[in-house]
């Protein structure tokens, strides 16, 4: 038994965080259950497949459990950093799992997904949150071309092939959302997007 002054179960994020840190088993098994749905969640709203979604939860824990010292508050809260975690791993399991380029019919549902996913709480970040709102502002063929070169890694003659438009096209769609993007977030930490 702990000697703490009140419940375990209702200590602070940072404190359980700051328990998995030192190896104390009881606050580890807290942590745990307290984030394992909404990791889960996260991992099976982008891997699609309960499988995966659970490996992922997995590494995402074994790498919060790995990491928890370089934890810093003033980026955001244990939920949001454990989230982050959470959907990177997802994305780079999908990647991993992927062996061809991702139809571009598949495209849009993917970016409805991450301009609006019911997740959106949990990782609520403000930086994620204003890349989001950046990101759905694009016109489509620009998101769609930034998609696939960004998160899937495609080259920009895979986009033009994908998306059965010339080489230049392509280049100049996946440079102008970038510049869109970035001129979006720089204007929203000069103190709002005026937009």
């Amino acid at each position: 038994m702990t000697g703490f002054r009140f419940p375990v179960g209702r200590l602070p994020d940072e404190a359980l965080l700051s328990g998995l840190a030192t190896g104390d088993p009881e606050l580890a098994v807290i942590f745990v259950r307290r984030f394992q749905q909404r990791v889960f969640g996260v991992a099976m709203a982008v891997t699609g497949d309960q499988q995966l979604a659970e490996d992922v939860a997995q590494q995402t824990f074994e790498r919060a459990w790995r990491h928890a010292q370089i934890y810093d508050p003033r980026r955001g809260s244990v939920t949001t950093w454990l989230t982050t975690i959470a959907h990177n791993l997802a994305v780079d399991a999908v990647r991993a799992r992927r062996t061809e380029p991702m139809a571009p019919e598949d495209l849009d549902p993917l970016l409805e997904a991450v301009t609006e996913t019911p997740e959106r709480w949990a990782l609520a970040d403000e930086a994620s949150t204003q890349l989001r709102a950046a990101l759905g502002r694009l016109p489509r063929e620009q998101a769609r071309a930034l998609m696939m070169a960004g998160v899937y890694g495609m080259t920009a003659q895979q986009v033009a092939d994908a998306e059965q438009i010339p080489l230049g096209t392509a280049k100049t769609r996946i440079r102008t959302a970038m510049a869109r993007l970035r001129t979006a977030l720089t204007a929203s930490e000069g103190g709002g997007d005026d937009r």
